[in-house]
């Protein structure tokens, strides 16, 4: 499973014949460009985790990736005239590769901001995106992409997170919101799980996994 990031929470899991873009949004750059895709998911409608504006830009350059989104962010796409098709609690995708649903709500901003729907993906058995939610799956996880900062989120409240998953692997995301990552990384690097590897994929890295 070769992972790489294109910045902010927007993933690119290749293995085998799968090809599969997790969250291209407004923070993310150079997504744009790939070819070959089997399938693109979209965890909520937020616009750092969607970007109706470079998503048709995308499609046409994937005909033959089906583009899967929650029941909130396939409403607000055909309306930009983007047709997904919506994923429930418990679907079973085959994109190539095996991801499994489970759809609940995103984490609360504050009370008097509504709450939308939210999905998580969990890609070959092995790659959990949460999106926007810290709620744990009743499945283990190889490999977590773990949400380092947000406005509904405390830095503790991730480390609590990463800690009760307990991957093999962390590899941080969302972390658009930060000036600088240095504190934040090195608080979770410090206080998860002390077997966990934490995998930085930041400026364009990718690995191997």
């Amino acid at each position: 499973m070769r992972i790489s990031k294109y910045g902010h929470s927007c993933l690119h899991i290749a293995d085998g014949s799968a090809s599969v873009l997790i969250d291209p949004g407004t923070f993310s750059q150079g997504f744009e460009t790939l070819s070959g895709l089997t399938a693109v998911l979209i965890t909520h409608q937020h616009p750092d985790h969607v970007d109706p504006k470079r998503l048709p830009l995308l499609l046409r350059g994937n005909p033959d990736a089906t583009l899967y989104a929650d029941a909130g962010s396939v409403e607000l796409l055909a309306k930009e005239g983007i047709t997904a098709t919506p994923v429930s609690d418990g679907d079973k995708l085959d994109v190539g590769i095996a991801v499994e649903v489970f759809a609940g709500d995103h984490a609360v901003v504050h009370r008097d901001v509504p709450i939308i729907a939210n999905a998580k993906y969990l890609v070959g058995g092995r790659l959990l995106h949460p999106g926007d939610s810290l709620v744990e799956i009743d499945r283990p996880v190889e490999i977590l992409a773990l949400p380092a900062m947000a406005p509904w989120m405390a830095v503790k409240e991730a480390v609590e997170y990463f800690r009760a998953v307990h991957p093999k692997v962390a590899i941080p995301i969302h972390e658009k919101m930060l000036a600088d990552t240095t504190m934040v990384y090195g608080l979770l690097q410090r206080l998860g799980p002390a077997d966990a590897n934490w995998l930085n994929l930041d400026d364009g890295h990718f690995e191997n996994l």
